[in-house]
């Protein structure tokens, strides 16, 4: 039987989800634009999930807004925002540690005439100088709140007193559930928390001044058009809703730390906001190296974000909180959740350590 540790690239969806799901992928098939019982039971469980949602964020139902994932959460409200406000300025700020959704979008942006700027970020992951990078021309302000690679939760609350009326987007897709959000945009999705994939949301607060990006039949209040995917909505809600343990997530996570120092010369990388994520860089030895031999034993990590798994460039992350090229290679992520357990733990920790050694004795350094 496997050892699950990569839930920061996905997560095994819960019972009670599933659960929740099925009769809406088999009885309750009904499209819910449709007036008939089978299109009105849609709509009713389609608005039910909004509010799951909403309530978990604190918000208004009428706020959110259902998309495909968080990448498309991303795109739609940097994209749609920028668009949308560009008579006001063209400036955009965000940071070096985004996920890939939000920096090429924000590349993509440049090429058509908008100007970014990337900010750094502090040895512990935290962002830096974004006062003295507001300009008059500043539309938008996007940061990420939980860090998927390290795990550092940024003080949105500070950031959005800086903004001032400058709109502040977060993607969430990491902390939503294990944090409170505040944020004026904020994409989230399902398949992070025992969810479904396929399925997210966008947050937009009442008055952003922000256009429909998705153009159709006026689906989701004429901002996202498109047949809404009602079984994997339902499991979004339901998945919003759940226990997710939090603090016995936490606590594994310590006793994985506590463990891990029968490992010499291993360093963790922060990890000390997110519950469930741990960075760690084993000097001399490919990441990869480790990522393959732990899958044959049926343990699966990452060696970073699963959407930079096919990239051959440094993770540009790692980088930014001040690890080298080599570094960044030697570094795997274990990410955990609430159906991990001690047993789990202690035998990685044996496996790896054996493989630790393994590598190190045939290392040409």
């Amino acid at each position: 039987m496997s050892i699950y540790l990569d839930n920061g690239s996905t997560t095994k969806i819960d019972p009670k989800v599933l659960r929740a799901m099925l009769p809406f992928l088999k009885e309750k098939y009904g499209n819910a634009s449709a007036i008939y019982k089978l299109g009105a039971e849609a709509k009713e469980a389609i608005e039910k999930s909004r509010k799951q949602i909403a309530e978990k964020l604190n918000v208004n139902s009428e706020e959110i807004i259902f998309t495909s994932g968080g990448t498309e959460s991303n795109n739609f409200a940097i994209k749609s925002i920028a668009f949308s406000n560009r008579d006001k300025g063209n400036h955009i700020i965000t940071t070096k540690i985004e996920h890939k959704s939000v920096i090429n979008v924000c590349k993509w942006l440049e090429t058509q005439g908008f100007e970014v700027t990337y900010l750094d970020v502090d040895e512990n992951g935290y962002v830096k100088g974004l006062e003295e990078a507001i300009t008059d021309k500043t539309i938008l302000v996007s940061i990420i709140h939980g860090h998927n690679e390290f795990g550092t939760i940024q003080n949105l609350e500070e950031i959005k007193n800086i903004c001032g009326n400058i709109y502040l987007h977060t993607d969430a897709c990491q902390s939503f559930t294990k944090f409170p959000i505040m944020a004026d945009l904020i994409s989230i999705n399902a398949h992070k928390i025992h969810g479904p994939k396929g399925i997210g949301a966008l947050y937009i607060k009442k008055g952003v001044r922000i256009d429909e990006w998705q153009h159709g039949g006026g689906h989701e209040n004429r901002m996202r058009s498109g047949t809404e995917n009602v079984p994997a909505i339902v499991g979004f809600g339901t998945s919003a809703i759940i226990d997710h343990r939090v603090e016995y997530i936490r606590e594994l996570k310590d006793y994985f730390i506590n463990q891990l120092n029968k490992i010499d010369n291993i360093r963790i990388n922060l990890s000390k906001d997110l519950p469930h994520v741990i960075s760690m860089t084993i000097p001399k030895i490919e990441g990869e190296a480790i990522v393959g031999s732990l899958d044959m034993e049926g343990i699966c990590i990452a060696t970073g974000s699963a959407c930079n798994s096919n990239s051959l460039e440094p993770n540009q992350s790692l980088l930014a909180i001040g690890l080298n090229p080599q570094e960044v290679n030697s570094t795997i992520r274990i990410t955990l959740s609430k159906f991990n357990t001690k047993k789990e733990i202690d035998k990685t920790v044996k496996v790896l350590q054996e493989i630790i050694k393994k590598l190190r004795d045939i290392s040409p350094f």
